[in-house]
This record gives structure tokens, C-alpha cells and sequence, in this order.
């Protein structure tokens, strides 16, 4: 199989851990369910892509340890019986079904079309085919990956089947070093600046990509420098109250202009038994607020809790519900606060996963001087954390869904933290906080008496209030 031989000849070992990974999945998935039990959902992208060669060189080598003829043949030749479905939609890129039925054709797959919603289609399917499992190309940092692992049972409400995801802990690095070392074909979308491919009326090029400023063209996917930022393609609906309707807006490039006179709340939350004990002054939850609205931005409340992580998960639950963002702080040190951090996944329902952009981070910032493992100091919220990252920052910023954890211990780190998510909030794709007008106040002034003032001409007081705002 010339997909595994180009894996083990390759110097990834990263890579090749991954594959092996993948492989025993699919290897148990085969050896608990029989071929006309399993299935697999294929949409066209470079996740499915790859979980289709992982697949097939899964069964090829499920057959070798079961003394299964395999014939010597070629990729092309070898055919991986394994159900293959594809949900047909009217909004999907045309490249994509080209795609879809151009690979069905060469590995001669057998596919079912089903041009229904995803649940009513599984419904329908499962129904008529003796389905137990799906292998699906699910990975952490999917919309869909929380809570799930690599066997997943459905969701209370869908019909009963196994969710099969052998590349979950695949991360975007990862899935373009398979593809590029296996040298296989990919969606031709992918040259041409598109990262994460949804619908064509959600995802454009990733601004990310643009070769410059004065062009319209794109570098291919795999050149995108940080794979959290895949998802920079797709555009966000902001609903028109006027219209009804909803304009589409790019994640890419920058507009703020429909948010402009829309008010949006913060809250601040402080963790540390420091400031509770008065052993030191908070000055940070009063700079930050100050900061807060000067974008516009109101700070609903204040908080300073105990170094703990109930503690942290408890008002992380009331204050996310209530904000459009929470801004959390504490602990002493370059880094992150531990407690804050397992306080957030704890108040999301998720869990503490090692992170490795984040490991290399902490590594290049405190190298060898780092006495723990540093493998388990980059934990991080699993599925649900993306990283704020900018040159100025020697340790990214965590961001978890509306969280933003600081790792500010005093104003001059605080400031060029808060630099630092201005500049991202403002730059061509779309940043962690929306840019509002600031809030403005004027102060009016009267010599008039508190009598006159209790009951005025109304029109002479309000001939004198113009005047004297005139003048300002």
C-alpha cells in the first residue's frame, strides 16, 4: 500500500504517531463491527481526504493480519468496500462535487447520495442499511468536536449509531503534512486560498492567504503559518433588524461599521487570594475598565474570587451567560493562571487537553528554566480555546468561546497585552473584541438658583441650556 510505505519512509515522526494513532482506530472499529456494519461520511474536504486514504490503508492492512489476500495492487487498484456517504447540497461548490465524484470513480467507492439534511439523511439511511458506525473526520477545534472522543456514541435525539473519529487529535499542521507526503489529490479550492470549506454562502478565501494587498489572488492552503486560524475563511451572519434578513460579513476582512451602535458588556474577574486578603492592591481591574470603555464598552460588574476552581467555574457560569465577554486575570508569574484556566473547562463541561502550539510557546519563553512538565502546564480547555497570538506577546492570550484569560500581573504588561488585542481586533480578519465608538460625556453647567431649577420656564431654561452647549 503505497499510502503506508510513504508514512514510513517519511522523517515526520510527529506524523507518523498520528497515522499509527488513526490506524488502530479504524483497526478496532473493523474488529468490532463487521465491513456491512461500518460506514463513512465523506464531504469533499481535506479532513475526509485524508480520513478516505486513512481508511483505506486501515482495511488494507486489516486484511494482511487476517491472512486476507490482498493481491499486490496498486492504490488505485485496491478497493476499500467500506460504505462511503455523501450528503449532496445545492450549496456546495461545485468544485467539491467535481471533486467528490472524480475520487468515488478512481477508488471505485461505494457511495451513497443523499441530498437531505445530515439527520433526516442518517435517519433514512440507518433505516435501510444494517449502519452500527460511522467514521467521521472529525477534529478538536470542530464546532462539533466537543465532548466527543475517538468512539462516540450519537447524540440523545439522532438515530443510534458509533461516531468513529480516528484523526480527532489531528490538528491542521497534521492533516497537510499527510496529505503533501502522501502526494495524494486534494479539492482544487485548496490552491486557492481556501482553508475550511463550508457552504457557498459562508466561506470565501482566507484573507490570511492574500498574496498582497493589491491582489485577488491567494496561496495555497498549506501555507497558512497557523492552523487556528483555518476557520478565518468562513463569514459570520449578522442579522438585520431593519430587513429581516441577514448580511454576510468575512471573517477576513475587517467591518465594524454594523456594530458601531450596538452596546456590548464585560465583566472582569479577578482571581486571588492576594487581593482578598489585602496583601496586595488590585490596579488592574480599574485599568481594565477604563480600557473597556474606551472601545465602547460597558463593564456590568467586578469581581474578585478565591484561588480556586470551583471558585472560578461557579462565577465563570453566571458571567458568561450574562457577557458578551469576561475577562480574567490572577496568579503570579509570565503565565497563564492554572486554576483560572481548569476553572473554564470546568464551566464549559469540557476537559484539560495538552496543547501543542501552546507547549512550544512555553518553551521558547521559559525554556530550560521551566522545573515542571511543561507538557501538562500547556493544558488547555479542550475543543473549545483558541490562541490570541501577536508578535509582541512572548505567550499567547487564551480565548475560550467569550472568555479571554490575561496573564497581565501588572499595567505595563496589561497595556501591551490590551495593545495587543486592539491591533488583532482591528487588523484584516476578525479579532477577539468588536470596536465600538467610545462613550462620550458632557457636562452642563447653570448659575440659575435651586429654586429656578425646581420650577423653570421651560422655555427660558431650555433657551439658556442651548446656549450654553453652543458655547462648549
Amino acid at each position: 500500500m503505497e499510502i503506508d510505505k510513504a508514512i514510513r519512509e517519511s522523517d515526520d515522526r510527529r506524523l507518523k504517531t498520528k497515522y499509527n494513532n488513526a490506524i488502530y482506530v479504524i483497526q478496532r472499529a473493523l474488529a468490532l463491527y463487521s465491513i456491512e456494519e461500518v460506514a463513512f461520511s465523506f464531504n469533499g474536504g481535506k479532513d475526509s481526504t485524508v480520513l478516505l486514504h486513512l481508511l483505506r490503508a486501515g482495511y488494507f492492512l486489516h486484511k494482511g493480519e487476517h491472512g486476507l489476500p490482498n493481491g499486490g495492487l496498486s492504490d488505485h487498484d485496491f478497493k476499500c468496500p467500506i460504505r462511503t456517504i455523501y450528503f449532496e447540497s445545492p450549496s456546495a461548490f461545485p468544485e467539491i462535487n467535481s471533486f467528490t465524484y472524480e475520487i468515488a470513480s478512481t477508488y471505485a467507492l461505494e457511495m451513497d447520495i443523499i441530498r437531505l439534511d445530515f439527520k433526516s439523511g442518517l435517519e433514512a439511511l440507518l433505516k435501510e442499511k444494517p449502519i452500527r458506525a460511522i467514521f467521521l473526520g472529525v477534529r478538536i477545534g470542530d464546532p462539533t468536536a466537543v465532548g466527543q472522543e475517538q468512539f462516540s456514541p450519537s447524540s440523545p435525539g439522532w438515530p443510534p449509531f458509533m461516531r468513529v473519529n480516528p484523526i480527532l487529535d489531528w490538528s491542521y499542521r497534521d492533516v497537510w503534512a499527510f496529505l503533501l507526503t502522501c502526494n495524494v489529490r486534494y479539492c482544487s479550492l485548496y490552491d486557492q486560498g481556501y482553508t475550511s470549506i463550508g457552504s457557498i454562502y459562508d466561506t470565501v478565501p482566507n484573507a490570511l492567504l492574500r498574496a498582497n494587498k493589491s491582489t485577488e489572488k491567494f496561496k495555497p492552503a498549506y501555507q497558512l503559518p497557523d492552523g487556528r486560524l483555518e476557520r478565518a475563511g468562513r463569514v459570520k451572519k449578522i442579522y438585520n433588524s431593519v430587513s429581516g434578513y441577514s448580511d454576510v460579513v468575512s471573517n477576513g476582512p475587517n467591518n465594524l461599521k454594523t456594530c458601531q451602535s450596538s452596546t456590548f458588556t464585560a465583566s472582569v474577574l479577578a482571581v486571588g487570594d492576594e487581593i482578598l486578603f489585602g496583601n496586595i492592591e488590585d490596579q488592574l481591574g480599574l485599568a481594565l475598565c477604563r480600557k473597556l470603555s474606551s472601545v465602547g464598552w460597558t463593564v456590568s460588574k467586578t469581581v474578585v474570587i478565591r484561588n480556586d476552581i470551583d471558585s472560578v467555574a461557579e462565577e465563570v457560569e453566571r458571567l458568561k451567560a450574562n457577557n458578551d465577554m469576561v475577562f480574567i486575570y490572577g496568579g503570579v508569574g509570565p503565565l497563564h493562571s492554572d486554576v483560572a484556566i481548569a476553572g473554564v473547562a470546568k464551566a464549559f463541561g469540557v476537559c484539560l487537553a495538552p496543547d501543542e502550539a501552546f507547549e512550544e510557546y512555553l518553551r521558547q519563553c521559559i525554556g530550560e528554566k521551566c522545573t515542571g512538565d511543561r507538557t501538562e502546564m500547556a493544558q488547555l480547555p479542550e475543543g473549545i480555546t483558541e490562541l490570541l497570538l501577536h508578535e509582541r506577546l512572548p505567550v499567547p492570550l487564551i480565548k475560550c468561546h467569550n472568555i479571554i484569560i490575561l496573564s497581565a500581573t501588572n499595567s505595563t504588561e496589561l497595556g501591551n497585552q490590551w495593545d495587543c488585542l486592539i491591533e488583532l481586533s482591528s487588523s484584516n480578519y476578525s479579532g477577539p473584541l468588536i470596536l465600538t465608538d467610545p462613550f462620550v460625556s458632557k457636562q452642563l453647567e447653570t448659575s440659575l438658583s435651586d429654586d429656578v431649577t425646581a420650577n423653570p420656564d421651560m422655555g427660558h431654561f431650555l433657551l439658556l441650556l442651548r446656549e450654553r452647549t453652543q458655547t462648549e
